[in-house]
């Protein structure tokens, strides 16, 4: 099992996933796929956490009808990553469909017909890769055998492309007019199937543009806070200012007294701690209209118990958990013996390292749409990014059923993991109930930067040691922070064997003597995880420190690296583990392994592409950094330039990826480029502080992300070719990037730099 970490409880596809003709009670399920044509499910049988088979049926449908349409179910969440592209592109081409005649219906959420839907820690490419390949395969199989039959020839001449099967003399047939033979021919078996050669893939590989994208530029795309119902009201929430706080009394009368003011609902919290999928303890007012919904919470009066957070400060903490690093803590990972070559080295480097809160900031704040009807069901509109949670979460909240709620999931206006919580769409239900109409519940900006589930602030010191030869003899890296299984359990006070994972005990390097601890922290307010998650601090601090090593040792940081990760080989980590297993981000490392090879190629293909050695030879300041996370390995130059009014800019990123096959480049090229503008605001501008258990900051204008004249200018993003399982992509591009960025500043000014956010 993987505590504390939800989104890292992933299901892993398996050879054994099957492709079937749906079942007449299936097809009342169906709805608009339903249109006479060939209809498919597949239906992936997963590995759970522990082995055990786990069997979802169906979890997805294709339908070909007789105009030649292939109509695909996203079952996955869209929030700018092209998940609704990519997956169905992975299918549509093994299938040899017609890409301009694909049409994508999204899913609702539901587990019995769709499996994990859980779109989080970027594993949808790497889970559904070879299941969609399947799929598409058998489909096409089926259209040839059905198109040899009618010509006389054999399977083996025909092939299929751009919606039709064609044979090697001259004959084509669309998908389309080959549909009635094929309603009683049988699926083949799945021993018999045979997927493409990766030379015969015209889609997988290539830039293929989002489903979304003309909707999304025309203004047509459905977000969250698009979903208009009849009689639908609106409600905004007056949250508990500190967590874990409790309503003594309130007075709703001035509140009911603005024009548009319809009702005025209590919402029981679930106190301290929180939880990852409960509401906070509030008031909403609901009216027919946002404005008067926001007046009316202006006015309403609230006297609150603010309980034992009221007196959280969280610079006093931080400098706590700073101290804690000082002594001895809880062994993590342990190879060799640190204390004896501490005692012995010829030099040592010991720095300490800090990072703040962070909160998400998506562009779109939470929104959700509940009608609780008079029967008891419950249908929800949500950007949710684990649809499934939301609706037992939801029907939990209500007292129903988790059949008598269905959960549409529109698309997100950024999700960075703060959208697969389900709390507002638990408050949206609680409301609906309350007042007997459909409500959508609105956060504004205050409230989204006041009611996140936070990144963790964090405090870690690492201690090197070298021999008189330069030689890295001993790495000790403590680190603290509050867990996210302090959300919901006072007793986590240490990481969970997950977030240790984050990039702290796969330290990867060839190192003889090893000493990886964590130290214990409470949790005062609501933690969850972030694009990259602990990845964000841990790479930070690993990497500045290896640069400064490097330095040390006189060494180029890119040959320092390469020398340090010692001889191509798998590592597995797991000898070495004090407690527990290496959780290798819910996959078996067998499968995925640490490869020391495929960094050492990414950092030696990085610095070609970024022509590093002239670029240093001409005075060119720059910042070097590679992490793996996420199962992907990632190298990071950052290239810095002081302007005559003495601004630093940075005009120039190169990035170097090794995700295996590279599904859709486009995508890849996206997300790193939005990766480097997110890294760059944590690094420099982003911070989130409490006092007397209260956040600070309230809007952009005090919780700033990057703007454009700071922002990275030209940003090269460079895909090594493979055709190795593919890996996720939208969180591997922030960890390496912020730790570049502090190498290349101390390279412009002189100054190292070990706290972040930091000027830039």
């Amino acid at each position: 099992m993987l505590p504390n970490l939800p989104f890292l409880k992933k299901l892993k596809g398996k050879d054994q996933s099957q492709v079937f003709v749906p079942s007449r009670r299936d097809f009342l399920k169906l709805g608009s796929l339903a249109t006479g044509g060939l209809i498919l499910g597949v239906n992936f049988q997963c590995a759970g956490p522990k082995g055990e088979t786990i069997t979802f049926a169906p979890n997805v449908y294709i339908s070909i009808n007789s105009d030649n349409q292939v109509t695909l179910v996203a079952h996955r969440s869209e929030m700018g990553t092209g998940i609704r592209t990519t997956l169905p592109q992975i299918l549509a081409d093994e299938l040899g469909a017609d890409w301009s005649k694909i049409k994508i219906v999204q899913a609702e959420g539901d587990e019995e017909k769709y499996g994990n839907q859980n779109t989080d820690g970027s594993f949808s490419v790497r889970m559904f890769y070879e299941p969609m390949r399947k799929a598409g395969a058998t489909a096409r199989q089926m259209l040839i055998a059905a198109a040899a039959a009618d010509w006389g020839v054999d399977e083996g001449e025909c092939d299929s492309k751009d919606g039709m099967v064609k044979h090697s003399g001259g004959k084509s047939v669309s998908f389309g007019d080959l549909i009635g033979k094929l309603k009683d021919m049988p699926v083949p078996a799945a021993e018999s199937v045979k997927l493409r050669e990766f030379s015969g893939y015209n889609l997988i590989g290539k830039d293929v543009p989002i489903y979304d994208l003309k909707n999304i530029t025309i203004g047509k795309a459905v977000f969250g806070a698009d979903v208009d119902l009849p009689n639908m009201k609106i409600a905004v929430i007056k949250r508990s200012p500190v967590i874990g706080a409790k309503i003594i009394s309130y007075n709703d009368e001035k509140a009911l007294a603005v024009p548009g003011v319809v009702q005025v609902v209590k919402i029981e919290g679930s106190g301290n701690p929180p939880g990852l999928d409960k509401a906070l303890e509030g008031v909403a007012v609901v009216a027919e209209n946002t404005w008067s919904a926001m007046k009316g919470r202006e006015v309403l009066e609230i006297e609150w118990d603010l309980g034992e957070n009221q007196n959280y400060n969280s610079a006093e903490q931080l400098a706590d958990m700073l101290q804690s690093t000082r002594s001895n803590g809880k062994p993590r990972r342990v190879r060799g013996d640190f204390d004896a070559v501490n005692r012995t080295a010829a030099r040592k480097i010991e720095r300490t390292f800090e990072a703040p809160f962070y909160a998400h900031a998506t562009i779109e704040p939470p929104a959700a749409i509940a009608h609780v009807k008079a029967d008891g069901s419950c249908e929800v509109w949500a950007p949710s990014q684990h649809p499934q949670w939301a609706r037992g979460a939801v029907a939990a909240a209500i007292g129903s059923d988790v059949a008598n709620v269905k959960v549409n999931v529109t698309l997100l206006g950024g999700g960075f993991g703060r959208k697969s919580k389900p709390d507002f769409v638990v408050e949206a239900a609680l409301i609906s109930k309350a007042v007997n109409a459909p409500v959508r519940v609105q956060w504004t900006r205050e409230d989204d930067l006041h009611f996140d589930f936070f990144h963790s602030h964090s405090a870690q010191r690492i201690i090197a040691t070298l021999d008189s030869n330069g030689g890295l003899t001993g790495w000790n890296h403590h680190t603290v922070f509050p867990a996210i299984g302090s959300t919901s359990s006072k007793e986590e006070l240490h990481p969970s064997g997950g977030e240790m994972g984050l990039g702290c005990v796969d330290f990867p390097f060839d190192v003889p003597n090893i000493r990886i601890e964590s130290h214990e922290s409470t949790g005062n307010t609501r933690v969850g995880w972030l694009r990259s998650v602990s990845n964000i601090h841990h790479a930070f601090a690993i990497h500045t420190m290896m640069d400064e090593i490097a330095e040390a040792r006189g060494k180029d940081p890119f040959d320092n690296a390469i020398e340090l990760l010692g001889a191509d080989r798998d590592i597995t980590f797991q000898s070495e583990m004090v407690e527990g297993q290496y959780e290798n981000y819910g996959e078996n490392i067998a499968d995925f392994p640490w490869n020391t090879g495929r960094m050492k190629n990414v950092i030696q293909t990085l610095k070609e592409k970024s022509n590093w050695s002239a670029n240093k030879a001409a005075g060119k300041i720059m910042g070097f950094a590679a992490h793996k996370s996420f199962l992907t390995y990632v190298g990071c130059v950052v290239v810095l330039e002081k302007g005559d009014d003495g601004k630093i800019s940075i005009p120039e990123v190169h990035y170097v990826v090794d995700c295996g096959v590279a599904v859709n480049t486009d995508r890849i090229r996206s997300q790193f480029e939005g990766g480097s503008q997110f890294a760059t605001s944590l690094a420099t501008t982003s911070e989130i502080t409490f006092e007397n258990g209260q956040v600070q900051q309230n809007n952009f204008d005090t919780y700033q992300i990057i703007r454009m004249p700071a922002s990275p200018k030209k940003i090269n993003v460079h895909i090594i070719e493979s055709q190795i399982k593919p890996t996720g992509v939208g969180e591997p591009p922030v960890p390496p990037f912020i730790p570049a960025l502090a190498n290349a500043m101390y390279q412009m000014n002189g100054q190292r730099i070990y706290k972040l956010p930091f000027k830039v």
